[in-house]
């Protein structure tokens, strides 16, 4: 199976992405992690103004299969949610990288993102 993998985004092993957007950067899960969890039904995200660090749970995504943590890609400030998961989590099984975004952060250390896995890298972590 063919999975969606942005070029403009950059990658962690637990399959999250980050993307730079406008000033802040914006988080979710990546195709290959909704396909792998099933259906979605619950997802739990942090408060706006929460610091979050790189690596850390940031919440919790709930599937029919399973329920699992989610990691800050990058260190920051939690700048907005995605207020549209709270009534229609399958948002990030139709649209992971668009709809179905989860928050946006205000980044602490830009370098950070450098650290992450590449959309080529993250590619072939996945086949």
């Amino acid at each position: 199976m063919s999975f969606t993998i942005p070029d403009d985004c950059r990658y962690l092993d637990s399959h999250e992405w980050a993307r730079r957007q406008n000033g802040t950067v914006r988080v979710g899960i990546s195709d290959f992690a909704q396909d792998e969890l099933g259906d979605v039904v619950f997802v739990e995200l942090p408060a706006e103004g929460d610091e979050l660090t790189q690596g850390s749970d940031f919440g919790v995504i709930e599937s029919i299969k399973a329920v699992s943590d989610l990691y800050a890609p990058v260190s920051g400030t939690v700048h907005a949610t995605n207020e549209a998961l709270i009534d229609e989590p399958e948002l990030v099984n139709d649209d992971p990288f668009g709809e179905g975004w989860m928050l946006e952060l205000e980044l602490d250390d830009e370098s950070e993102l450098d650290e992450l896995l590449s959309a080529d890298e993250y590619r072939e972590q996945i086949e």
